[in-house]
């Protein structure tokens, strides 16, 4: 048994990871897809099994991403997500990066029901929204809000889809502003996040777990899920949220 002073030797795969990072910094563009591994491997001199490990590191490691049917590609830069509490806006306010893209009644997870302090089978609204970059999405989210929160007005009784969706967060902007706070936790993806998410079911996501109130109640809950492999956690100071490019 080796003493815990003694250096090890750099593992194969680890050292082609280095090399292969070095050429995508230099010899690939966002988006381009990688020769196959036959091809990688006779270039490096190495075993396909040996490939596959360096290119699945690179991939945890947000450099790589794998799509059915497209092949192994270069991931965009990971964004940012600031989950800090200084944003003092409504979801849906200008600027915002979300996209609603459907809205409809239905009940909600339990946590997210005695969160709102709603009975466990009350149906509520729930606004779908997605996070894309590069033409790719990155985040999707469920926002739920309880009946008899937003303010009366017009537009959601006969709309449907996104233009209830944004119905329904214009009217959530008419509340009073009373804080937010939010929970991060790893977690795996559903079947519903990994197909809108272009990932398989079970990879590694990020979750945070967003709480509106207004009036000093709850008024809605987010619950917003992430690809672990193009999103960072970022936590500003007194700074809106952030998803620009790294």
């Amino acid at each position: 048994m080796s003493r815990p002073d003694q250096q090890q030797p750099e593992p194969k795969y680890w050292h082609l990871k280095t090399v292969l990072s070095q050429a995508l910094d230099t010899e690939f563009s966002v988006g381009q897809t990688l020769p196959n591994e036959r091809e990688l491997a006779a270039r490096f001199g190495v075993a396909r099994a040996t490939l596959r490990q360096a290119l699945d590191q690179l991939e945890l490691e947000g450099r790589l991403q794998r799509r059915r049917g497209v092949g192994t590609t270069v991931a965009p830069p990971r964004f940012g997500v600031d989950v800090s509490p200084g944003q003092h806006t409504w979801p849906g306010t200008a600027g915002d990066p979300w996209v609603a893209t459907d809205c409809t009644v239905a009940v909600p997870p339990r946590a997210v029901a005695d969160a709102l302090g709603v009975a466990a089978d009350r149906p509520v609204e729930t606004v779908r929204r997605t996070l894309f970059t590069h033409g790719q999405p990155i985040g999707t989210e469920h926002l739920f809000i309880p009946p008899g929160v937003l303010p009366a007005g017009e537009g959601t009784d006969n709309a449907r889809g996104a233009d209830r969706a944004g119905a329904v967060l214009a009217r959530l902007q008419l509340l009073p502003w009373g804080g937010r706070d939010r929970a991060v936790e790893l977690g795996s993806a559903g079947a519903d996040a990994a197909r809108l998410l272009d990932r398989l079911p079970g990879s590694p996501v990020l979750i945070v777990t967003t709480g509106y109130a207004s009036g000093g109640s709850p008024v809605a809950v987010g619950v917003a899920t992430y690809r672990a492999d193009t999103c960072r956690l970022t936590f500003g100071d007194q700074e809106p949220l952030s998803l620009t490019a790294s």
